[in-house]
């Protein structure tokens, strides 16, 4: 029962780092662009929540959303500001221009917030549910519920959608949508903000459970990087695929073998199914 409860454990969090990654995997179909920011997106919407608590008094029903709205306009800032233009260039240019935000979106938090980590209180969403002899801490299963269903919806809207069709024709080849009436700019900003707003509630989840620094987005890039990677660059369903892998891969070498191992354990699996498959798991050779 116990390892039971750790693999659902696992399912949980995997569904919250698909959420967070399928932002980055949309970026890349869209535009081939690859934002080494994108972990500290969700540290941002982190922070967002944070303060839309302790400031405004909001619950997670209020803060979460908020924190959705704000990386939502803040990334069509950042594609209008800075990707219109360097998308453009070479793509060192992108990396080192995305690079780059991230060490200002980092360090301005440190400016702002400090180094001290935070917290939301335990009470938000409090206790925990019993299911079938499972124990399972509310705010655990609030966040991988929202996150499943957010990456179901999200890959729903792309392929079933007018406006996804849009996006995926602007995709696949920009100038002959240009053609038929889609405006690739427009739709490639939309890109960035779905793509943001998902870090947003992603941020906006975590912060429920996790704690608040200005170095958080670090170890979530990480793991986006690999959930991308591993489910195939420009894939949401090998987004969503991989991701609960990685959570529950995670979680069972945590208690398996120990919390220390994990990421060795998760990278060394990574590299092992890149070797045999080096597209992902359900990306395109």
């Amino acid at each position: 029962m116990i390892l039971l409860q750790v693999v659902v454990g696992g399912l949980l969090l995997g569904a919250v780092y698909a959420l967070f990654s399928s932002g980055l995997t949309l970026i890349w179909g869209m535009m081939n662009v690859v934002n080494f920011a994108h972990g500290d997106f969700v540290m941002l919407a982190m922070y967002v929540a944070f303060l839309g608590y302790t400031v405004l008094g909001l619950g997670p029903a209020w803060f979460i959303p908020l924190a959705a709205a704000v990386m939502f306009l803040f990334g069509l800032l950042v594609y209008f500001a800075l990707i219109r233009h360097v998308s453009r260039g070479p793509m060192l240019a992108q990396i080192l221009s995305t690079f780059g935000l991230a060490l200002l979106l980092r360090y301005s938090a440190f400016w702002v917030f400090s180094a001290n980590f935070v917290t939301l209180p335990d009470t938000l969403v409090g206790g925990n549910f019993a299911i079938g002899g499972l124990r399972l801490q509310a705010s655990r299963l609030v966040a991988g519920a929202t996150a499943l269903l957010l990456t179901i919806g999200l890959d729903l809207l792309l392929t079933r959608t007018a406006l996804g069709g849009r996006l995926l024709a602007v995709a696949e080849d920009r100038a002959a949508a240009q053609l038929v009436g889609i405006r690739p700019d427009r739709m490639q900003a939309l890109a960035w903000g779905i793509g943001a707003a998902s870090t947003g509630i992603a941020g906006g989840l975590i912060a429920l459970f996790f704690y608040i620094s200005p170095t958080v987005g670090e170890s979530l890039a990480l793991i986006a990087f690999v959930t991308v990677c591993l489910g195939g660059f420009g894939s949401v369903p090998g987004a969503l695929l991989a991701g609960l892998a990685i959570g529950v891969i995670e979680s069972l070498s945590a208690y398996l073998i120990g919390p220390v191992y994990q990421d060795v354990v998760v990278y060394a699996l990574f590299v092992l199914v890149l070797w045999v498959r080096p597209q992902g798991l359900l990306g395109r050779a």
